[in-house]
């Protein structure tokens, strides 16, 4: 258990490193940033962040959640995507132990909270996310190549019914950004998972804004990147098991 419990703690530390790059995508990429180049910095002030003043987790809290330099309050968002990050890094690495695969779920878990982010905001997908994505899929497909079929077709399967309804729409029902979004993450899950993950987000999206819409007057449009992703993380972290007690219930 020592070690397992050792182990998964380097991988939270990991992940909530991640995570504090995370946050700069997040705010940089819709305004169009660099996300490497420019030093880290105060919303409100322009400060430049030190080294101590990035360390994810410890410096919110050691700073109270203000800037050291204005005092302006930080974004609880800071902490939570670190946090969130750190999470989900452990649940994948719990459940599916150290091999290509999560290595690959990992990286998709961090393009998927910036994506929902941005995508919640904004009511765009940045394509960039979405090519990350598909590059993780490729990945996934050569390191997996006897079940190639199984991706390809993952890719395609619910991406065609997404783009078909797009275009027979003008865009109303669905984004573009989602269509690309379910043909990259097919092509990492793989058929079955991803048509799982569609249903799953499908019904979250659906019961969540429904009870946004009672409780805080929010409106019929809705973002529906951040509830594909959490389709595509519950199909990627249980998604076999999901789909072998569903299938069991029938005999």
């Amino acid at each position: 258990m020592a070690p397992d419990i050792i182990l998964l703690s380097i991988i939270f530390l990991f992940g909530i490193v991640i995570g504090s790059f995370l946050n700069v995508c997040i705010y940089r990429i819709p305004e169009k940033e660099d996300i490497v180049k420019t030093s880290s910095h105060c919303m409100s002030c322009g400060y430049h962040l030190k080294w101590y003043d990035m360390m994810p987790l410890l410096s919110f809290l050691a700073l109270r959640g203000k800037c050291r330099k204005c005092g302006a309050k930080l974004s609880v968002q800071y902490p939570l995507i670190e946090a969130a990050n750190g999470i989900l890094y452990v649940c994948i690495v719990w459940t599916g132990g150290l091999g290509i695969e999560s290595l690959l779920y990992c990286l998709m878990a961090s393009a998927l909270l910036v994506l929902s982010v941005i995508d919640f905001r904004t009511y765009e997908i940045p394509f960039g996310i979405n090519l990350f994505i598909l590059a993780l899929g490729l990945i996934r497909a050569a390191t997996d190549f006897s079940n190639i079929l199984t991706y390809l077709i993952g890719s395609l399967s619910v991406s065609i019914v997404l783009a078909i309804l797009y275009y027979a729409t003008g865009g109303r029902a669905i984004g573009g950004g989602d269509v690309k979004l379910m043909a990259a993450c097919g092509l990492l899950l793989g058929w079955k998972l991803i048509i799982l993950a569609f249903l799953l987000g499908c019904v979250l999206g659906a019961v969540i804004h429904v009870i946004r819409m009672k409780v805080s007057g929010e409106g019929h449009v809705l973002a529906m990147g951040p509830y594909l992703s959490m389709g595509v993380m519950i199909a990627a972290l249980w998604g076999e098991r999901l789909i072998n007690w569903y299938l069991g219930s029938f005999i």
